[in-house]
């Protein structure tokens, strides 16, 4: 059990410096000599200002001595009037330094401690942007936001505690233990060292025990706030099951395991001060009885004990603070440990060494024996094949679950294939930079999500060069203009977080605006109109098929009736394409598809019509 826990501690310690190590680019960063002139300023201003602080106690005791009566030169009135204030002023202009270097070396490293921040919080964000799919799938999205909020901050306060408190508190207490030995003998340094080292090595004992406690309410949170924004988020379907004292019970147990831990870690803290203030009441008072008795024993003046009482109290206040600070550093070095692991994950799906842009001519799209499954052991997709040639329309269909999502998703390379290979004018998808293969598709989801900001916004996300006439002019093919015309902020409307403000026909028609408004060469439209109403349906797919004359266009549908005038059809069923070919040839065949269709079009028959439409949106 012994070596488990030191093993365990030294995992710890190791995790603690790798995470400095990890930081210190950040401090010093590459190509910015600016920066590094201010990090040199800082510390030796830092340096200054100890040395000043340090020699209060040495002012302060001559003041004293010269005001004592006995003293060499009290007995001459004028020098008794004279050179106490002129140490005086000296005394206050000492502590005005120190004061002073202080702020201007905080002054300097603010600039190197933000742009750390900064660098550090967007490699995150930019990383998390270029981790795979599935991450994204998994992720808890209230623990992730917190994480990075925490590691931000703990990044800001580790600089600037580190800088204003820890390394100049060692600074002071090595010069004022040389000071005391130089003037007095070792016992007056030994006392200090001894009072501050047993003070650090129960602070640290202590602290290691709080952490857990502190990792316990870490997770208790998170929890919390994942269960909150999860159900805030699925608002409506909540509201649908009449689920809120369901929600509000699981949100209340996740409070309940935070609230008691928090009570542990409060009692476990006065645990901590009370140590705290034990040993340095002991070190203060059995140093005051050491100078006491020297100035008993006349080896010591009354300006000397003052002296050896202003050391300890200029000591006493930033180790009482220290206290704090070093609970605060390893908690700013746990949330930062927990955010460069996130920094450092492993992105499924990432460039070769040598990608290069994609050459995109003509825009044929290939699938070449494709398989694959999210999980090997359970395949979705077994040896697909199929071309979409430049310039035409191929549409995928069949039930749920057969696995038309899946293309759109490799398509896009979200997930790399497993077997096979899928080419874009003969080159391989896993050969090109991503960046430069999305540039060239354009996409209608299935699950249209919007940036809680403008319409205007949201449609011109597709190209954000675009001007306000073609925005506009995308609206319009779109079929969506004459719904912004009277909206009261026009394309100002703000739609709400995920775009809960629109209707499910309106937000897919913003979508379809974005994607016109992108350009692309490659089309891909998933569901497209599955969240419209017939009429609107029969007018977005004239506009749908104009835009997509000369581009290669890849319909997946489960509504039969958007895919007739497909050049292509693949009936996609338990991952396998069964069937494809044309419309009328695939109902002349009698297969799979003709059986589909039959039944749609006997539902389209008997579905009756709508009394009155929803309020405040579309009729769907």
């Amino acid at each position: 059990m012994r070596a488990t826990t030191l093993e365990k501690d030294q995992q710890v310690g190791l995790g603690q410096l790798k995470v400095l190590a990890n930081l210190l680019p950040y401090l010093w960063p590459a190509g910015r000599s600016d920066l590094k002139v201010r990090v040199v300023a800082a510390m030796v201003l830092l340096v200054c200002a100890k040395l000043a602080i340090v020699t209060v106690p040495l002012v302060l005791k001559a003041a004293v001595d010269a005001l004592t009566p006995g003293a060499a030169g009290a007995d001459a009135a004028g020098l008794a009037l004279v050179l106490p204030l002129g140490l005086l002023l000296a005394y206050g202009a000492v502590r005005v330094a120190a004061l002073g270097f202080g702020e201007l070396r905080d002054t300097l490293f603010s600039r190197v401690s933000q742009n750390a921040v900064r660098r550090v919080a967007l490699a995150t964000f930019r990383h998390l942007h270029a981790l795979s799919l599935r991450f994204h799938l998994e992720r808890q999205t209230g623990g992730l936001s917190r994480a990075i909020d925490r590691g931000t901050k703990g990044i800001e306060f580790l600089l600037h505690f580190t800088a204003i408190s820890v390394i100049p508190t060692l600074i002071e207490v090595s010069l004022a233990c040389g000071i005391l030995w130089v003037m007095f003998d070792w016992r007056f340094a030994l006392i200090p060292f001894a009072t501050i080292a047993g003070y650090v090595v129960f602070t640290f004992k202590v602290t290691e025990w709080r952490i857990e406690i502190r990792k316990q309410m870490n997770d208790a949170d998170n929890d919390a706030s994942t269960k909150a924004i999860d159900s805030l988020l699925n608002f409506e379907t909540v509201k649908y099951f009449g689920n809120e004292d369901h929600e509000a019970r699981r949100f209340d147990g996740a409070l309940a395991s935070y609230e008691s831990a928090a009570v542990r870690s409060r009692s476990s803290l006065s645990v901590l001060n009370t140590g705290q203030s034990l040993i340095i009441a002991v070190g203060i008072t059995l140093l005051m009885v050491l100078a006491a008795q020297g100035v008993v024993a006349g080896t010591m003046t009354v300006g000397d004990f003052v002296m050896v009482n202003a050391y300890l109290l200029q000591l006493a206040m930033p180790l009482n603070f220290l206290g704090t600070v070093y609970r605060e550093i390893k908690q700013s070095l746990i949330d930062l440990e927990t955010m460069f692991k996130l920094l450092h994950s492993d992105a499924e799906v990432r460039d070769r060494d040598a990608a290069s842009d994609l050459d995109l001519k003509k825009g044929e799209v290939v699938f070449e024996n494709v398989s694959f499954g999210y999980d090997p052991r359970r395949p979705i997709l077994k040896d697909v094949s199929f071309t979409v040639k430049a310039g035409n329309t191929v549409a995928i269909v069949g039930p749920s679950g057969a696995g038309k999502s899946t293309i759109s998703r490799i398509l896009f390379r979200f997930y790399d294939v497993l077997d096979g290979a899928v080419k874009i004018d003969g080159q391989d998808l896993r050969e090109v930079t991503q960046s430069s293969l999305r540039a060239a598709i354009g996409i209608v989801p299935q699950d249209t999500v919007l940036f809680n900001d403008t319409v205007g916004y949201n449609i011109r996300y597709g190209r954000p060069s675009a001007s306000e006439e073609e925005m506009r002019e995308a609206a319009r093919l779109a079929q969506i203009d004459g719904f912004v015309a009277g909206l009261p902020d026009g394309y100002d409307t703000m739609v709400g977080e995920r775009g809960l403000k629109l209707s499910g026909g309106e937000k897919q028609r913003v979508a379809i605006a974005r994607t016109i408004l992108k350009g692309p060469k490659i089309l891909l439209f998933d569901e497209a109109t599955s969240a419209l109403d017939t009429k609107t349906e029969r007018e977005i797919q004239k506009s749908l098929k104009q835009v997509s004359r000369d581009r290669t266009t890849l319909v997946i549908a489960h509504r039969l009736s958007t895919v007739v005038e497909a050049d292509e059809i693949l009936v996609l069923e338990a991952g396998r394409i069964v069937e494809r070919g044309r419309h009328e040839a695939l109902l002349t065949r009698g297969g799979v598809y003709a059986q589909m269709w039959a039944r749609q079009q006997a539902a389209v028959e008997e579905e009756p019509r709508p009394a009155v439409a929803a309020a405040g949106g579309a009729a769907e």
